[in-house]
């Protein structure tokens, strides 16, 4: 199973299209689930509510800005080697004031997309694009560059 933790509800329909549209696609592939929590001025509320949300066999994979860069392939592979000794990927997307340090001591990595900064609702689209695209290059079947 994959899930996403985030912070914060998509109010734009056109995100909400997009990310819909991403899930039905992944889970032809893998069961899929997003869970939104509410976001706070207070990270480390926010990662009390996130830690509740992950089992000790969970693989944590953090987005956030100081972490590692990969690409498409290296994520494909990432995710494919991962399921053979964990039950579960956990993707967690922070609030705009980010993400508790004691979310990130728990991360099996720390992973980034960018040094850009990114409205949630984009992100939550481009992470599930890029899982979306990862499933594609695990079973070899085409997709665009």
């Amino acid at each position: 199973m994959i899930k996403i933790i985030c912070l914060g509800k998509i109010k734009e329909t056109y995100l909400n299209d997009l990310i819909n549209d991403y899930l039905k696609r992944i889970n032809k592939y893998h069961k899929i689930e997003i869970i939104e929590l509410k976001d706070t001025d207070n990270l480390t509320e926010e990662a009390i509510n996130i830690m509740k949300y992950i089992d000790n066999r969970d693989y944590v994979i953090a987005c956030t800005p100081e972490g590692k860069q990969i690409d498409s392939v290296e994520l494909s592979t990432l995710i494919d080697k991962t399921f053979i000794t964990n039950p579960t990927i956990t993707f967690v997307i922070g609030s705009s004031t980010g993400i508790d340090d004691s979310v990130k001591n728990r991360a099996d990595l720390l992973l980034s997309f960018s040094k850009l900064t990114y409205p949630h609702g984009l992100f939550r689209g481009i992470l599930l694009e890029q899982i979306y695209r990862s499933f594609k290059i695990i079973n070899n079947e085409s997709y665009h560059k």
